[in-house]
């Protein structure tokens, strides 16, 4: 009589052996659902290609999830991941999707239709959130319901490929019969998984190469671009104004160094030659629709002009200065019959729009005072890059971003500050939000450890459109020591300073505060960024060795 093991007596009958393989039927399941997750995203990025790459749903949902989340964690999200926001945005959507897709493909194996249909829930949220954005078209729910119906076809396709095989098992007659729902087609789903992610990536891949080439014209109006000689030139950088201190930020920040917060998390790819402005509003006697070649024929100046980013935290990174080249703004203004309130005016607001839904509120008596308010064309030298606006931006010295620097705009209207309420302010910021004055560390760095002695402590300071007149500096509480200010460029940009510090050993705190060109000294009340900017001194511990 043959010996039979405990192990195999086990399998026979239909114990660890059956287990395992139900086991194995339900990580194909889970298989299944991602893959048909990834049919969902490949073939909606296809169909986004040629709808426009903004309705694809990773996008769509994440601007969704943007434009509903509260300003502390909008706040939150910039603090801590900075221009990688949107990154750790998207990673967070795809991570859900896929335990979504698990669970979906895990609940087909037991009903395949109802699991098949609930991938359809993925194309309704994605189908509502790309329709229902502020610059939605009922077309951008298109890539998400295809998308969806592709998805749910493939993971019916796979679910049926795990369906148990028929007939009694081994152990079947001594246990009462019945199939063994543990054993499946391996080899047929094997084949059918790979056909699909094969034809997904595929799908994938063109819906990229599409895209390239509904951008390309784009990238070719801005790579053949030259910007005109500007009437009224940016006086040359005065010598002095850049200390060249090591650690201490430059001067002019370089423009794949200078910051951006935005929502957008396709960056807008506009053609220049279709570009266009459109100027119509209260007070707008005479509505205008511009073209990029429109702006090109008209004045065009070229400021130096620091932005700085509500979010900014005390110390934080996010302010640049640059050289803009554009047209004054006022004088479209003016060409289109506006007045400012000041002059009799019945708007108070210039509402500019982006083309990705971006709304941001200008007061228009600031914007025609006479300060270098512009439509901006150029940044350093160059074509303003896509992800800082081109073809045309909005700059405004003295005002934070979210009431100023619209980027990729596409319209103006010439409103009130009671009729309407620009993007962030109906999340809780202030209308109006002039730059208040900060100034911060650069060198050293938080947590050095120099070497006793004489150390240069540096860094910047910004007050736009009123100036920098003195910046201070104390060591641990003490007296307040006048630092040495860099020529300054003009009332627009910040300015460098630097302290020589007879530094002794030690665990030392070293705190700055600036005085504007009107006299006002940086206050020492430390609150957040909500709802109009922080405030409070900068401070970096070193531990002088």
């Amino acid at each position: 009589m043959p010996v039979v093991s405990e192990d195999q007596n086990e399998t026979r009958n239909g114990a660890p052996g059956s287990r395992r393989s139900r086991w194995a039927r339900s990580a194909f399941a889970a298989l299944s659902g991602l893959i048909a997750g990834f049919c969902a995203l490949a073939v909606a990025e296809l169909v986004a290609a040629v709808v426009r790459p903004e309705a694809g749903p990773v996008a769509a949902v994440g601007g969704a999830v943007i434009d509903r989340t509260p300003p502390a964690l909008k706040d939150f999200a910039v603090r801590n991941f900075g221009t990688n926001d949107k990154l750790v945005l998207e990673l967070g959507i795809l991570a859900l999707l896929a335990v979504f897709a698990m669970a979906v493909g895990v609940l087909a194996l037991r009903h395949r239709l109802l699991g098949s249909a609930a991938v359809l829930v993925f194309g309704v949220v994605g189908a509502v959130a790309a329709a229902g954005r502020p610059e939605g078209r009922p077309s951008d729910a298109l890539p998400s319901v295809v998308g969806a119906v592709v998805a749910a076809g493939v993971l019916y396709l796979l679910a049926g490929r795990l369906a148990p095989a028929s007939g009694p098992s081994p152990a079947a007659g001594e246990r009462g019969g019945g199939p063994d729902h543990g054993t499946f087609d391996r080899r047929g789903f094997v084949i059918a998984a790979s056909a699909a992610a094969a034809a997904s990536a595929g799908a994938g891949l063109l819906g990229r190469r599409l895209t390239s080439a509904v951008q390309a014209g784009a990238a070719a109006s801005r790579r053949d671009l030259v910007l005109p000689v500007p009437a009224s030139a940016a006086p040359a950088v005065p010598k002095g104004a850049d200390l060249g201190i090591r650690g201490l930020s430059s001067f002019v920040t370089p423009n794949k160094s200078f910051y951006r917060v935005d929502t957008a998390l396709v960056v807008p790819r506009l053609d220049a030659n279709e570009w266009r402005l459109r100027i119509h509003g209260k007070g707008v006697r005479k509505p205008l629709t511009l073209s990029f070649q429109d702006l090109l024929r008209r004045e065009i100046i070229e400021r130096d002009i620091t932005l700085a980013c509500v979010s900014n935290e005390v110390g934080g990174p996010y302010v640049g200065n640059a050289r803009w080249i554009g047209v004054r703004l006022a004088d479209l203004l003016r060409e289109a019959g506006v007045k400012p309130p000041s002059g009799g005016g019945p708007a108070d607001q210039i509402v500019s729009r982006s083309v990705d839904g971006m709304t941001i509120g200008t007061p228009v008596e600031t914007a025609m005072d006479g300060r270098d308010a512009m439509l901006a064309l150029g940044m350093n030298g160059e074509p303003l890059p896509f992800e800082h606006g081109f073809p045309v931006r909005m700059v405004v010295p003295g005002l934070y971003g979210y009431v100023s620097a619209c980027k990729w705009i596409k319209d103006i209207e010439l409103t009130t500050f009671d009729d309407y309420d620009a993007y962030w302010v109906k999340r809780s910021w202030s209308e109006q939000a002039p730059i208040k004055t900060e100034s911060r560390i650069d060198t050293p760095r938080p947590f050095a450890s120099p070497k006793a002695g004489t150390i240069p402590v540096a860094g910047v300071a910004w007050a736009q459109h009123r100036g920098i007149r003195r910046v201070e500096v104390r060591v641990d509480g003490g007296p307040w020591n006048t630092a040495q200010l860099a020529a300054e460029d003009s009332r627009d940009t910040w300015r460098q300073w630097v302290w020589e510090w007879p530094a002794t050993s030690g665990n030392h705190t070293l705190e700055v505060r600036a005085t504007d060109g009107t006299g006002a000294t940086q206050t020492d009340r430390r609150v957040g960024t909500v709802p109009n900017g922080a405030t409070g001194w900068h401070s970096v511990v070193v531990d002088v060795s």
